[in-house]
C-alpha cells in the first residue's frame, strides 16, 4: 500500500474522504441498531423483558434514519466511482443481496413486533426475525467489506469474466475466503461492543446498566480477538494489506489511538464512568475504520485499481460537491433536531 502522506489529494480523493465519514456515521448509528438487535437475541433471565423494551426504545425513535449515511455511500459510489458500482454490484451482487434482505426483513420485523400484539407468538416470532436479521447483516456487510480489502473481486478484462464459471465469479471471491468472514465477524462485534456501550448511559436503572456492561466488556475482549485473527488472516491471505496494516509510523499511530480508546473504554467501564466509556467506544470504532480507510489508500479496488482511475469526469465531481454541500446544510441540523426530539434523556421508562 502506498503511503498517502507521499501522495497529492486531488477532488475525487475529496469525495472518497466523505464517503468513508459517511461510512463512519453509519457504524456510529447504524451499525449500533444492529448491534441492539444482537443483544435483543441474548436477552436472558428475569429481566429479559426489561432489556428488549430498553433496547426498542433506544433504536425505535431513529433507527431508519440512520441509513441515511449509507445509502449517501452507495449514492456518492454510483455517481462519482461508476465504474467501480458497476463492478461490485455485479460481482457482489449475492452478498449485496442477501444484506438488503436482510436490512428490509429487519426493518418490517421490527415494525410489526412493536405495532402488533405483545403478547400472542406472532410477535415473538417477529422480534426472532427482527434480532437474527440483525446478527446476520452486519457479518454479511463486512464480508463484503473484506472482499474489497482483500483484493478478492479485482476488475479484469470483460473477456476473462465471461469466461468464468458462476461460483468461480460470483461466490468464491467473497465465500471460499476466510478473511472476508473474519472480517464479517469483526463488523458483527464491534457493532455488538456499540450497541452494549451506548445501552449502559440509556439504561434507567443499575440493573440493566450492569447487565449491559457485562455485556460491553465481553463483546470488546472478543472484538480485540477478532481483530487479531483477522489481521493474522490478513497476513496470510493479501499480503499488501498486511504490510499497509503493519508498516510505517502512521499505521503504527492508528493501531495507537486504536488502543489507547480500546483502554479507555474497559478503564470507564470498570469505573461506571458510562458516558466516557460511550465515547471511547465510539472513537475506538471510528479509528479501526479510518485505519483500514488510509491503509488501503490510494486503492478504490485493490490491488491495481486507485480511486482516481476510476472517478467520473471532474465537473461531475464538482457538481456532486456541491449538491452534497447544499444537502448537508438540510441534513445535519434535521438529524440534530431529530436527536434532540427523541434522545433528550426521557424514556418510555420514565414515562410509566
Amino acid at each position: 500500500m502506498s503511503d498517502p502522506t507521499q501522495l497529492t489529494w486531488t477532488l475525487p480523493h475529496v469525495v472518497a474522504g466523505v464517503m468513508v465519514l459517511s461510512l463512519n456515521a453509519y457504524v456510529l448509528l447504524g451499525g449500533a441498531d444492529f448491534g441492539g438487535g444482537v443483544w435483543d437475541l441474548f436477552a436472558r433471565g428475569k429481566d429479559r423483558d426489561q432489556q428488549r423494551a430498553l433496547i426498542a426504545e433506544a433504536i425505535g425513535p431513529i433507527w431508519e434514519a440512520n441509513h441515511v449515511w449509507l445509502i449517501l455511500v452507495v449514492v456518492l459510489l454510483f455517481t462519482c466511482f461508476p465504474k467501480a458500482f458497476a463492478h461490485l454490484a455485479t460481482e457482489l451482487h449475492v452478498p449485496i443481496t442477501i444484506m438488503l434482505v436482510g436490512v428490509v426483513l429487519r426493518g418490517s420485523a421490527f415494525t410489526f413486533r412493536t405495532y402488533d400484539s405483545q403478547k400472542d407468538a406472532v410477535q415473538r416470532r417477529w422480534g426472532r426475525i427482527f434480532s437474527v436479521a440483525s446478527l446476520l447483516t452486519p457479518i454479511i456487510l463486512g464480508v463484503c467489506v473484506g472482499a474489497v480489502a482483500g483484493g478478492t473481486v479485482p476488475m479484469r478484462a470483460r473477456q476473462a469474466f465471461t469466461e468464468m464459471p458462476f461460483r468461480e465469479r460470483f461466490i468464491d471471491p467473497w465465500f471460499a475466503s476466510p478473511f472476508p468472514w473474519a472480517v464479517g465477524l469483526l463488523t458483527l462485534m464491534l457493532f455488538a461492543f456499540l450497541a452494549a456501550s451506548y445501552l449502559t448511559v440509556e439504561a434507567p436503572d443499575d440493573s440493566l446498566r450492569d447487565i449491559f456492561r457485562r455485556r460491553a466488556v465481553q463483546s470488546q475482549l472478543a472484538l480485540v480477538v477478532t481483530a487479531t485473527v483477522t489481521l493474522v488472516l490478513g497476513s496470510a491471505n493479501d499480503p499488501l494489506l498486511f504490510e499497509g496494516l503493519t508498516k510505517g509510523k502512521a499505521a503504527l499511530a492508528m493501531h495507537g489511538v486504536t488502543a489507547l480508546a480500546a483502554a479507555t473504554s474497559l478503564w470507564a467501564l470498570s469505573v461506571r464512568r458510562f458516558q466516557l466509556a460511550r465515547l471511547a467506544a465510539a472513537a475506538q470504532a471510528s479509528f479501526i475504520l479510518w485505519g483500514w480507510a488510509w491503509t488501503q489508500f490510494p486503492w478504490l479496488l485493490p490491488p491495481d485499481r486507485t480511486i482516481t482511475s476510476l472517478a467520473a469526469p471532474r465537473i461531475t465531481l464538482q457538481l456532486t460537491l456541491g449538491a452534497l454541500a447544499i444537502g448537508t446544510a438540510i441534513l445535519l441540523p434535521s438529524f440534530l433536531y431529530l436527536f434532540r426530539v427523541f434522545k433528550s434523556g426521557e424514556t418510555a421508562f420514565e414515562q410509566d
